[in-house]
């Protein structure tokens, strides 16, 4: 198969969807791997260590494009490549389709087979191509959200660890998977006080039991969200629901209740975010204020350490990627389970149902759309 591997357009985005280790992988098995120049600098990759590795450069996306039978990206393509994506074509990259009409219609008016990392499930159901992005975004957040707490950034002035003699921060986490936990060691390790807050008691039990005495856990209801944003300094919103848009637990009128200069990050904002003031932004101007609350919704948060999230998204990628170009699509998904999870349109099909759900749309079931039994 012949792969593509395009520089990233979306703004302040420096990370590569493969690097030259996996390029040496590809070739190993058969494929060609077609690069465009400079597409792995933003993590430190040159156009040397590519080609030795047995990728071909190409100097335009445009070429890429007519070139690969699959495209590997990471993030979701913007406006400007809509009309390169052909019929057939393989596109596997983050999309985030239920946060973007009008992205979905592209991507179905182009006819591409486009599978999302976010939604491809492992054996257990969890998300193995997101759990990597989780994992640092969780741990940004903290970092983040100090920085913004700093009164020249427009905090409130608050230390999250405080000293002898003042109070700690109080976080608020919403959300116990894999972006909270994160979020959760770093403010734990930082000797914050931490509240986190799920609807899933088991996963309470288990933050319970990892944490122990030095987190407090809560079950989340409307009311719970309400008293406890009243409380905190900092509030991280991790709360994912595959495939789907995010739930806005974070209401407009809560924001008059908190404390001024307390900061919001929001996690969730590549899935529309959780609170209801949300707005994606980017990394050179990551912040707006509503009712005195800052907000921080960098849309591509790992992107801000793109050397670490390549190397930690493509090593997740992979096995993947060289499934479906030794197998084909199709052959990949009948061997991997959870990878037809991943496939959200097909060939001019929406075979997303969270997608679905979010826009009204008809979907249709990707098993019997790749005639697979």
């Amino acid at each position: 198969m012949d792969i593509g591997c395009i520089k990233e357009t979306k703004k302040y985005e420096y990370r590569v969807g493969i690097r030259p280790d996996n390029v040496r992988d590809y070739v190993k098995h058969g494929h060609k791997v077609f690069m465009e120049a400079g597409a792995g600098l933003g993590s430190g990759f040159t156009d040397d260590e590519y080609i030795v590795s047995g990728a071909e450069i190409m100097e335009t996306p445009d070429e890429i494009f007519e070139a690969a039978e699959m495209i590997v990206k990471v993030k979701e393509p913007l406006e400007s490549e809509y009309k390169k994506i052909r019929q057939g074509q393989i596109l596997f990259t983050y999309l985030h389709l239920a946060a973007n009409r009008e992205l979905t219609d592209a991507v179905l008016e182009s006819g591409a087979k486009a599978v999302a990392y976010e939604t491809i499930r492992d054996r257990s159901g969890g998300l193995p191509l997101l759990r990597p992005m989780s994992e640092i975004a969780g741990r940004l957040s903290i970092q983040e959200g100090a920085k913004y707490l700093e009164k020249p950034n427009g905090g409130s002035g608050i230390l999250l660890s405080g000293v002898p003699g003042v109070h700690k921060a109080n976080v608020l986490i919403l959300g116990g998977g894999t972006a909270g936990t994160n979020a959760c060691k770093m403010a734990v390790g930082l000797g914050t006080n931490v509240t986190i807050a799920d609807v899933n008691l088991d996963r309470l039990v288990y933050l319970d039991d990892i944490f122990g005495g030095s987190i407090q856990t809560v079950f989340s209801t409307d009311a719970v969200i309400e008293r406890e944003c009243q409380d905190a300094d900092l509030v991280i919103g991790t709360v994912l629901l595959p495939g789907a848009a995010a739930p806005k637990l974070i209401k407009r009128s809560y924001l008059k209740e908190m404390k001024p200069g307390s900061v919001i990050v929001d996690v969730a904002v590549d899935q529309g975010g959780c609170c209801e003031t949300t707005k994606p932004t980017y990394h050179d101007d990551p912040i707006f204020l509503v009712d005195g609350v800052v907000h921080y919704c960098v849309a591509n948060m790992p992107g801000a350490v793109p050397r670490t999230s390549t190397i930690a998204l493509t090593n997740a990628t992979l096995s993947y990627g060289l499934a479906i170009a030794d197998n084909g699509l199709e052959g990949a998904c009948a061997i991997i389970p959870g990878l037809s999870k991943g496939v959200n349109c097909y060939e001019g099909r929406l075979t997303c149902q969270e997608v679905g759900e979010a826009f009204d749309m008809h979907t249709y079931d990707i098993n019997a759309s790749m005639k697979i039994a």
